[in-house]
């Protein structure tokens, strides 16, 4: 028997870079930064940056992965750069707001999350339902991204 059965069953032998992107990246890029860090455990390199970053982080968004055990106080906004798109396997922008061109040779997805206000749903509520579905985005991701 060859070791590539021991190999194969491993997730993620060659360590692949995702970076999420909102507008702000106060909110959104970061809730998916901080999903995808808890669950990939060090398995995927994740960066989160903003087309036009913010000031600070959302607190709604800081507290609603606190609800979670994920800590995301130390991080900030930070800016979309040449360097860290040229990093990333794969680029997720999140929500309508940011607009971002497709890099050839990189996945490229643009997730349309739920957004609760429009439904009149506002506060932590909203938050915890914007949060829920992008858990469910980084999990089908993180799963793809391990049977590569």
């Amino acid at each position: 028997m060859t070791d590539s059965t021991n190999t194969s069953s491993r997730p993620l032998s060659n360590t692949q870079s995702v970076l999420f992107v909102c507008s702000k990246n106060g909110g959104k890029s970061q809730l998916a930064a901080g999903l995808m860090n808890q669950l990939a455990q060090g398995t995927v390199t994740v960066h989160s940056a903003g087309t036009k970053p913010g000031q600070s982080l959302n607190p709604q968004s800081v507290e609603s992965l606190a609800e979670l055990g994920i800590d995301i106080t130390g991080e900030h906004p930070k800016p979309v750069t040449d360097d860290v798109l040229d990093a990333a396997d794969v680029v997720v922008v999140l929500g309508s707001e940011a607009k971002l061109e497709p890099r050839e040779g990189k996945r490229f997805e643009v997730w349309e999350t739920d957004e609760p206000s429009t439904r009149g749903i506002e506060g932590m509520e909203r938050m915890r339902l914007v949060r829920d579905d992008i858990k469910a985005r980084v999990q089908k991701l993180y799963a793809e991204l391990a049977k590569d």
